[in-house]
Order: structure tokens, then C-alpha cells, then sequence
């Protein structure tokens, strides 16, 4: 890659081939400098590329969308589920964003148990902990078990010692 600078002219970039990428440069940005890059053809070195066109980075629904589920994965899960004769557009991309939030939901939550539990992991314990403590992930996974999940930990009133006012006082049925 050859590297020309020019200072401040606009009209300087008016005589350049179309293979010329402009891009500033970090090194000289503080002086309004510029820098031309020549590349070959498609960017790589040699060979035969889209003439000169460069190569079409693909990008996916996922990305369009700002999400880290899959978007096309489950819109062909819909797909081949036969759920319905005709699918939407939206609705591989909803039902991702939905499942995305219900996901970082019960993990912050879990994280967050963890953390109180001295521990650097997620383990089942932890989400039965967070689920359960939250209202509304509650009601949406009541009838759900996880396995090696356990129970909250819940002593019924009725069972802890009473509390006695006086201890020097003994009882009179074990008098004899």
C-alpha cells in the first residue's frame, strides 16, 4: 500500500481512480491531513476480484436489528415449525428481541445472586434463586423445575423455638 498525504486541497481528489480509498489518517488527523491509500482491485493482494468493487461484507438480521440472538436461525425454526401459512418479516426479528430480554433478565439476576453467594459462576441453584425472588419471572416460570435448581430457604413461623420471657423459671411438670 503506497501512502500519499495532501494538505487542506479539496479539489486535489477530483483526478483519482475510484480504486483509491480515502481514510484519514490517526497519525496526522490533528493537521485536517488526509491519506490515499492505493489498493489493488479488491483489497486483497492479486487475483481476480469483483472488478474493483471490493468485497460485500454480508451483514446479518441479527446486526441490522442490534441483537445478539439469532434472527435467521429462528425465523427458520418458525418457518419449519409450520406454525402458520405465511410469516411476517418482524416476527423473527420480535421473537428474538423478546427471548433476548427474558435471557438478560434471569442472567443479571442470577449474576447478581452469584455475586452474593461468593460465587464467580452461574449454577442452577442461582437461577431457581433469581427466578423465584423476582415477582413477575415468578409467574412466568412457576411451574417450571430446575434441576438441582432446589427451594428458596423458608422456615414456616410455626416451627421456629418460641421465645420464653424468663429461663430461671422451670417447668412444673417435670417437678416429681
Amino acid at each position: 500500500t503506497t501512502h500519499f498525504h495532501f494538505h487542506h486541497q479539496h479539489d486535489v481528489f477530483t483526478h483519482l481512480p475510484l480504486h483509491f480509498i480515502l481514510f484519514n489518517s490517526p497519525a496526522t488527523s490533528f493537521h485536517n491531513d488526509f491519506t490515499i491509500a492505493i489498493m489493488s482491485g479488491s483489497g486483497k493482494v492479486g487475483g481476480k476480484g469483483k472488478g474493483g468493487r471490493g468485497e460485500k461484507k454480508s451483514t446479518t438480521a441479527s446486526a441490522k436489528a442490534g441483537l445478539q440472538f439469532p434472527v435467521g436461525r429462528i425465523g427458520r425454526y418458525l418457518r419449519n415449525g409450520k406454525y402458520a401459512t405465511r410469516m411476517g418479516a418482524g416476527a423473527p426479528v420480535y421473537l428474538a428481541a423478546v427471548l433476548e430480554y427474558l435471557c438478560a433478565e434471569i442472567l443479571e439476576l442470577a449474576g447478581n445472586a452469584a455475586r452474593d453467594n461468593k460465587k464467580a459462576r452461574i449454577v442452577p441453584r442461582h437461577l431457581t434463586l433469581a427466578i423465584k425472588n423476582d415477582e413477575e419471572l415468578n409467574k412466568l416460570l412457576g411451574n417450571v423445575t430446575i434441576a438441582e435448581g432446589g427451594v428458596l430457604p423458608n422456615i414456616h413461623a410455626v416451627l421456629l423455638p418460641k421465645k420464653t420471657a424468663s429461663k430461671s423459671v422451670s417447668s412444673k411438670s417435670q417437678d416429681y
